[in-house]
């Protein structure tokens, strides 16, 4: 049995230039490991572990994706092995199609049960990724996942609901999208930065896989509404009676 994790090497936003006529400059910008991702990586870790397999990293992205830096980056973190499949056309492709491939990658490895992703990734943010993936798996999908451990012949879930936790007996095969909170993660130490460059990783070619191809067309886009500040203020003892009175006259409250 196989656990895998899905993660993306992608633009840090943090990094983007918004220059002053509001256009959004990448050129600068440096690819990074999704900040959600180092947190599923260590939940499967953990599970490898305990069931004694293998933890399988998939990733599809730029060329960047299968550069030195990128493996050294994510499987320093933990993984035993990597399939990703690098291509600069990618960088056109919608949520849908990019979960597609990353469904075929699940295909093929072996004997796959669970696979885990991000609570979502740093550079959309969507927090769709694992739903399509199960989507086209056909396997059941639990977001917002807490915690997870071995429970007989599945895993026992705790998910995250409005007003606390609910825990689920979880048959395999399933996906569970981890919360950023799931698990304490600590930098590779230099010893496992060293080891990542020893661990495979196999270059799929996009021809290789049988992707859905889902597209869709931008037919429109327009700005927020540009509102004027009503630049008021209240003061005195009943600045606070006023203030409200304001907001209930501007529908706010």
């Amino acid at each position: 049995m196989s656990i895998v994790v899905a993660y993306k090497y992608a633009a840090n936003p943090q990094d983007v230039l918004v220059k002053p006529d509001g256009e959004v400059d990448w050129s600068r910008v440096k690819p990074a490991l999704s900040d959600y991702d180092p947190v599923a990586i260590t939940v499967g870790r953990s599970l490898a572990d305990a069931l004694d397999t293998t933890l399988v990293g998939i990733s599809v992205g730029g060329e960047s994706v299968a550069s030195s830096m990128a493996k050294k980056t994510a499987l320093s973190r933990g993984l035993d092995s990597a399939l990703v499949v690098a291509d600069a056309a990618i960088a056109s492709w919608n949520a849908s199609k990019t979960a597609s491939a990353l469904a075929e990658l699940v295909g093929k490895v072996p004997d796959v049960k669970l696979v885990l992703t991000g609570d979502s990734s740093i550079d959309e943010g969507s927090r769709i990724t694992s739903a399509l993936i199960a989507g086209y798996l056909g396997w059941p999908c639990f977001q917002d996942v807490c915690a997870v451990e071995p429970a007989g012949a599945g895993y026992r879930v705790s998910q995250i609901v409005a007003g606390g936790v609910k825990v689920l007996e979880v048959s395999t095969p399933a996906v569970l999208a981890m919360s950023s909170d799931a698990a304490a993660v600590k930098p590779p130490a230099m010893r496992e930065v060293l080891a990542a460059n020893k661990k495979p990783l196999e270059v799929v070619p996009v021809s290789d896989l049988n992707i859905v191809s889902v597209e869709q067309e931008l037919v429109g886009s327009s700005k927020p509404e540009s509102r004027m500040r009503k630049q008021k203020i209240f003061s005195g003892e009943n600045a606070a009676t006023e203030l409200i009175a304001a907001l209930h006259s501007e529908n706010v409250l």
